[in-house]
């Protein structure tokens, strides 16, 4: 049997199921097999009746759903048309990302491997179902399948395990090479000539109008309410669609990443791929190192695994390289966890931990061992009908501290944050997406929705919406801390309400007994006043059809506000726990009990 190519096609949407396809192709390459990597959306998926070795790597999204950059597969792969048996030259092997506090535990590895299964394909093992729950994450699962994954592919070409595979602390052959340019001739972004949507590689540079903070300023919490400027850029959206912006990192961690690799970030190059790996699509040709760093390389991002592994092959230095390989191996994943994760230690701050082996790297590997920066989406906050050519968002900014002197940040927040358009024009490059959320065409059927915190964004959008369309059976229940510090569009939500629009309920946690220390008992939160309206609700949801959302923080808030839903059926339907849970599972197939939640 001759020695196949291995395609190795991964469905990412945070980079992690990125990062592991990567981690499989550079163990394979080390095994001497000619190795390709593609999203599973870059394949000609038309090829894949005649290949014979393929591995994917996905993650799940949203309620069970295909990260976006395999959602051109997805559809392909599950036409009914395609004939049983059309695979059955394929040997394969799926790996699924997950997170098993999700209903939907990496149901999209477990869906395409029996598909695969269906079409005639045979795998080379079981499904991987990796675990982020696990105490020892993701890896708990993929070190192991990945052993028995070799193992098996080995006794299928034997010729393959009478190589002599790379040694552990050889680098390897990076995936593009860095040319460095003598001219300083200016170049420019490309920009496409003709009229296209807004989309991911070529995004709207829209303006930015307006950066206010909606917090009082004595309140922990710095949010702002965010509005752009999107005339002339064909644009649309409605209730419930998201935006999508890559943010960018900090100058000052742009500045100390050049020091610590010595390198000019003026100085321009272009890419030239060393295998059959394309080149990024988003980073202009040439480029400088300063947009390199400041836009696509994710430096201030917590370092996987896969990180230490790749920086270990560069220590020539005694101790660093004894750590790192211990980090980069599974009985070090404690270590590294305490090291790394528990502290949020960026990969900028791991450089700098590691001064002997960063002033071995290498500037051709910076794209094997830095991740790209991946976009951040934003329930969007307002209307087209209500504000014609703008976009609004609401931002939390993320802030924290950990044993670590410098304080954490959230990449896009903080990014966002910093933007003044009051010193200048501010161009923030953006696109938009369909949600997860749909709300009803119908102009009768009533809405209630529950926004705690910043989840209330997506329902501003809807009841301007709706309003605009005269759907005036509208009810929301929102929670915050306090009426004086984070009670966002309060005065709006008042308008709507004197206009007859809106019947509003709010929970101010830390109002009710501010003189002194409360105990959650005493804290009212949404879940208390969606039971304490369990006659109005019964009403809405048995005799008139309502639909049922959830947006906010996915913590316990929309598995409380489930269980008060319950509760709600119990009380006013007579039913019984079991037949509760019942209505809710109807509610939520027929689409009128959605949710959007994010961690």
């Amino acid at each position: 049997m001759s020695e196949p190519t291995l395609r190795v096609l991964y469905g990412s949407q945070t980079g992690t199921a990125q990062d592991t396809a990567q981690r499989i192709a550079r163990q394979g390459r080390r095994r001497q097999l000619q190795v390709q990597v593609l999203p599973l959306d870059s394949y000609n998926v038309a090829n894949l009746i005649s290949e014979s070795l393929v591995i994917i790597v996905c993650s799940t999204t949203g309620q069970g759903d295909p990260p976006d950059n395999m959602k051109n597969f997805w559809r392909f792969i599950f036409k009914k048309s395609l004939p049983v048996g059309s695979l059955s030259r394929l040997d394969c092997a799926v790996l699924g990302l997950g997170d098993s506090s999700y209903p939907k535990f990496n149901f999209v590895a477990k869906k395409l491997h029996k598909r695969l299964m269906q079409l005639g394909a045979s795998t080379l093992l079981p499904v991987g179902l990796a675990d982020d729950q696990h105490d020892l994450g993701a890896d708990a699962v993929i070190d192991p399948w990945l052993t028995s994954l070799w193992a098996n592919l080995f006794a299928l070409y034997p010729s393959l395990a009478e190589v002599i595979p790379l040694r552990e602390d050889e680098a390897g052959i990076a995936v593009s090479r860095l040319c460095f340019l003598l001219d300083e001739r200016e170049d420019r972004l490309r920009i496409p000539t003709e009229q296209t949507a807004p989309s991911q590689l070529h995004p709207f540079p829209s303006r930015l109008l307006s950066n206010r903070r909606v917090t009082d300023t004595s309140h922990f919490q710095d949010v702002r309410h965010i509005e752009f400027d999107i005339t002339g850029s064909n644009i649309e959206f409605a209730a419930g669609d998201v935006v999508m912006m890559f943010p960018r990192n900090a100058p000052e961690d742009v500045q100390q990443f050049c020091q610590l690799l010595r390198i000019d970030p003026e100085a321009r190059f272009t890419l030239r791929a060393t295998d059959n790996t394309a080149v990024p699509a988003r980073l202009p040709q040439p480029c400088t190192v300063r947009h390199l760093m400041e836009r696509y390389l994710d430096i201030a991002a917590v370092p996987r695994r896969s990180f230490f592994e790749l920086l270990s092959t560069f220590a020539t230095d005694e101790l660093e390289h004894e750590k790192l390989v211990e980090f980069s191996s599974a009985a070090g994943q404690e270590e590294l966890h305490i090291y790394c994760n528990r502290p949020r230690r960026t990969a900028l701050e791991v450089l700098a931990d590691f001064p002997h082996t960063t002033a071995e790297l290498k500037v051709d590997y910076l794209l094997d061992l830095f991740p790209e920066i991946q976009p951040r989406s934003f329930s969007i906050a307002s209307s087209l009908q209500a504000h014609p050519n703008r976009l609004q968002i609401l931002v939390a900014v993320v802030r924290y501290k950990t044993k670590m002197h410098k304080q954490r940040e959230g990449l896009c927040s903080t990014w966002l944050a910093s933007l003044n358009p009051e010193q200048g024009d501010v161009s923030v490059p953006l696109w938009v997406k369909k949600g997860s959320l749909r709300f009803p065409k119908e102009k009768d059927t009533p809405v209630i929705m529950v926004g705690p915190g910043t989840g209330v964004a997506p329902f501003r959008s809807a009841l301007q919406e709706r309003i605009a369309e005269g759907k005036n059976a509208n009810v929301l229940f929102f929670g915050c801390r306090s009426e004086s510090k984070d009670f966002y569009f309060g005065s709006e939500w008042e308008e709507m309400m004197k206009a007859g629009h809106l019947s509003l309920f709010t929970a101010f946690s830390r109002d009710q007994v501010s003189h002194t220390l409360q105990t959650p008992e005493e804290k009212v939160y949404v879940q208390q006043r969606v039971r304490e309206n369990a006659e109005l609700l019964w009403d809405l949801i048995a005799n008139k059809g309502a639909c049922f959302y959830i947006a906010g923080n996915a913590k316990q808030m929309p598995a409380s506000v489930c269980d008060a839903l319950k509760e709600v059926f119990q009380q006013e339907g007579g039913v019984s726990a079991e037949e509760a849970e019942q209505m809710l599972t109807a509610m939520e197939r027929t689409g009128r009990l959605q949710s959007e939640t994010w961690s």
